[in-house]
């Protein structure tokens, strides 16, 4: 009889470890369905590690330097890089080269966060739920600052579904959603080709009818997005609203990070009984989930993982560098109480005994 794989079992190919290795750097990845964040890393230059950590509903990671912030189903936690911490990590001394601490939690409420970034203001949002782009910060549930003009007002209803966000430098520059609508759920009327790009500073629609783009990125002055419905990577023209095909992908393409001259591309597994996304046209070809590397000057695909359990749909992808193996650690158990910092100095404090 054969056994069920293990969890998180992957296959992968063998540039992958050393092309890791070598740019020192590892994937991030979120994924709702599972309720992770996975750290994909290379030990050596042949094989790969994982690390899954519980983050309920994960969806948009957004970095900067040495923080981290994820959006989690209720909440947007934060969370700062000690290194100094992680060769006495209790539970596995002597592993990680960085070790990423709880610091902040914000309680956002359920506003289905999808893409987060570090910016000029602070931590910017796609707030999905109510079709805005908002700052998050402990004054509210999520401060909107942007809108398209055809939303008329703020309300729970997912009107049209935005869901990317492309930032110029700290300024967030060009959004993504999947309709143009204004009622609730709006845009599933037109799932397939409703798809909308829009310049945040201007409120003008730049890419209109696309198959649902998602994960918009700005890489040396171009913009890049994945059209989902269609798995392809595409270089955007946003002076004509025309787009150019770089590579078409088997799988619902989702999540997007550039490191040097690489892409690193989430795919993800539909569900073939799901209303919204079994008549996509690349719902044939998504069967399976992984991470796909593009190298971008050519074009092709130099490396590719693909899971066999656990991991059947990512959001968002990112890459942290400068890191061979680093750690991650969620408020779930204790350690997070434990792990302290100051400015000049960390400590693993001492649990304890329960009272008698």
């Amino acid at each position: 009889m054969n056994q069920p794989p293990a969890p998180f079992s992957c296959t992968y190919n063998p540039q992958l470890p050393e092309l890791l290795f070598n740019l020192k750097c590892t994937i991030a990845i979120s994924t709702y369905q599972a309720g992770k964040v996975v750290f994909i890393s290379a030990t050596d230059d042949q094989r790969l590690v994982q690390l899954p950590r519980n983050f309920i509903g994960a969806m948009g990671i957004a970095l900067s330097n040495d923080k981290m912030a994820i959006a989690t189903k209720n909440e947007v936690v934060v969370l700062k890089n000690v290194p100094a911490l992680a060769p006495t990590y209790p539970k596995k001394p002597d592993t990680y080269d960085a070790l990423f601490m709880p610091r902040a939690t914000y309680y956002t409420g359920q506003v289905d966060v999808h893409d987060l970034h570090y910016g000029d203001r602070g931590l910017y949002a796609v707030n999905t739920s109510f079709s805005c782009l908002s700052l998050i910060n402990d004054d509210y549930s999520f401060e909107p600052i942007w809108k398209p003009g055809f939303i008329t007002e703020y309300a729970s209803e997912d009107r049209c579904h935005l869901n990317g966000l492309a930032m110029d430098g700290n300024k967030p520059k060009y959004i993504s959603g999947l309709g143009r609508s204004n009622t609730p759920q709006g845009w599933r009327e037109n799932i397939t080709n409703g798809g909308i790009v829009m310049d945040v500073e201007t409120g003008e629609l730049v890419l209109d009818r696309v198959p649902m783009p998602h994960s918009p990125r700005i890489y040396d002055g171009k913009l890049y997005l994945l059209l989902s419905a269609t798995g392809e990577l595409v270089e955007a023209d946003v002076n004509t609203g025309k787009y150019t095909l770089i590579h078409k992908l088997k799988g619902f393409a989702r999540g997007m990070a550039k490191h040097g001259d690489y892409l690193f591309i989430g795919l993800s597994k539909l569900r073939q009984n799901s209303s919204t996304f079994r008549h996509l046209p690349i719902a044939l070809d998504a069967k399976e989930a992984g991470i796909v590397v593009i190298h971008l000057p050519t074009g092709g695909i130099v490396g590719q993982i693909t899971y066999q359990a656990s991991v059947d749909e990512i959001y968002d992808v990112q890459i942290i560098p400068d890191t061979i193996r680093p750690g991650i650690i969620n408020t779930e158990g204790v350690e997070h109480k434990l792990g302290l910092s100051i400015p000049d100095a960390t400590y693993w404090a001492v649990q304890p005994p329960s009272k008698e």
